[in-house]
């Protein structure tokens, strides 16, 4: 069956795979989506830890002095 999707195939520890089958029991679906689902939640965590070191270098350069007030940038 084709589809538009790319696959993973993961090896997973014992503990894991039961956990993710017990997850995808609870929600009535899949393994596979449960899986998915996990994978796109530790992405945005990871994505969101990125984002706060990059405001956390920012905010050490940042000069209140040389910043723009909101009508400078907006008019």
């Amino acid at each position: 069956m084709p589809t538009a999707h790319p696959r993973l195939n993961v090896v997973l520890e014992p503990r894991i795979y039961e956990g993710i089958s017990q997850m995808a029991s609870r929600q009535g679906i899949s393994r596979s989506l449960a899986a998915r689902d996990l994978l796109k939640e530790a992405l945005e965590l990871h994505e969101d830890a990125f984002w706060n070191e990059k405001a956390v270098q920012r905010k050490k350069t940042f000069s209140t002095k040389r910043a723009l007030s909101h009508k400078e940038v907006w008019g």
